[in-house]
């Protein structure tokens, strides 16, 4: 996976970076590499997930009842 941002003519470094760091946190890359950073076991895995399916079920319960 490659993501490059083109300095466009004039432009301020900081601004290129900014358009970097929007772009990768778009697909995700950043998430990715924070989650990958530690060895996580399969079953903490699927408490994750779970834990997270519930809460959004919980949210979306709460949203249809309004």
């Amino acid at each position: 996976m490659s993501v490059e941002i083109k300095i466009r003519k004039g432009e301020p470094i900081e601004r290129a970076l900014r358009r970097l760091k929007k772009r990768l946190d778009r697909e995700g890359v950043i998430r990715d590499v924070r989650a990958k950073r530690y060895f996580e076991k399969p079953c903490e895995v699927r408490r994750r997930k779970k834990k997270v399916a519930a809460f959004s079920a919980m949210l979306r319960a709460r949203y249809e009842n309004q």
